[in-house]
């Protein structure tokens, strides 16, 4: 049987969509050694998956244009492990400035910014009139990170986040969905993986 990993490779080859670069492909595609020896999270990736994945995985674009309205990034236009819309100085996030988000955008005038990283939903619009939408995440939705500093981000809820967009008229309308899983699954793989940290986030959506 597939597990996980390969799972979801196979599930989106099926589907026709968009799909860009995030900052834990590119660690994927170049982990070295060193980096699979010390994590076993990272070791059963890439033992479950196939070059064909992992060459897939190489080949997505760091961001696309969608259409002329739209624009898709994974942090900002020039960095994958950048927040937009976060600032986590204080080992939490807080919602940047209008100012510092709209020069970390630089060059990108598109309407609609789409961007991730941080797996925390938000909408903010800016005095530029853009619209920026992070959707959230489906797969987890806590975690701890030591870059650029240690900090946490959380969701305090187990639920699968998704957004969805439709342009009606002249103005968009942008809707936040949070939807149950088998949650119990994913929490056994990460016993399994003996990534006790994951079972918490998972289980709660909250930092340990």
């Amino acid at each position: 049987m597939n597990s996980v990993p390969n799972k979801t490779y196979k599930y989106l080859q099926k589907l026709n969509i968009i799909t860009i670069s995030g900052n834990l492909d590119k660690q994927i595609c170049k982990a070295t050694k060193s980096d699979i020896k010390s994590n076993p999270t990272m070791k059963f990736i890439l033992d479950d998956i196939d070059n064909e994945a992992l060459e897939w995985m190489g080949d997505l674009p760091f961001d696309r244009q969608i259409t002329e309205e739209i624009y898709a990034c994974h942090g900002t236009p020039k960095d994958d492990l950048i927040y937009l819309l976060e600032d986590v100085e204080n080992g939490s996030p807080s919602l940047r400035s209008d100012s510092e988000i709209i020069e970390l955008l630089g060059k990108g005038k598109s309407p609609i910014i789409l961007c991730g990283h941080t797996h925390i939903p938000r909408c903010v619009e800016l005095s530029t009139g853009q619209i920026v939408i992070n959707p959230g995440s489906v797969g987890i939705q806590a975690y701890t990170d030591e870059e650029p500093n240690i900090h946490s981000m959380q969701n305090f809820s187990p639920m699968a986040s998704y957004a969805t967009i439709e342009k009606i008229n002249s103005n968009w309308s942008i809707s936040f969905h949070r939807v149950r899983y088998d949650v119990e699954s994913s929490i056994s793989q990460a016993k399994k993986r003996k990534r006790i940290d994951w079972v918490h986030y998972l289980k709660t959506g909250r930092k340990l």
